[in-house]
């Protein structure tokens, strides 16, 4: 999923976490425009977003980036 995602029109940088154990992880992808983040969340939700069987999406937001350090 990381391949394909980092290559969505307006890509800027992508984070990818696991808890300790393994079984659970968190996700921020950071996009040019909210246009660009808007079309990833709708590929990633999709039917042909190609997650592997063993990845349960819980949930996609679309925010706005306030500050970065």
């Amino acid at each position: 999923m990381i391949p394909r995602v980092s290559q969505a029109p307006g890509f800027v940088a992508g984070y990818w976490t696991r808890s300790d154990d393994g079984h659970n992880g968190v996700s921020m992808i950071v996009f040019d425009s909210e246009e660009g983040a808007r079309r990833a969340a709708e590929m990633i939700q999709g039917p042909e977003a190609m997650r592997p069987e063993t990845v349960t999406l819980e949930s996609v937001e679309v925010r706005e980036v306030v500050g970065n350090a």
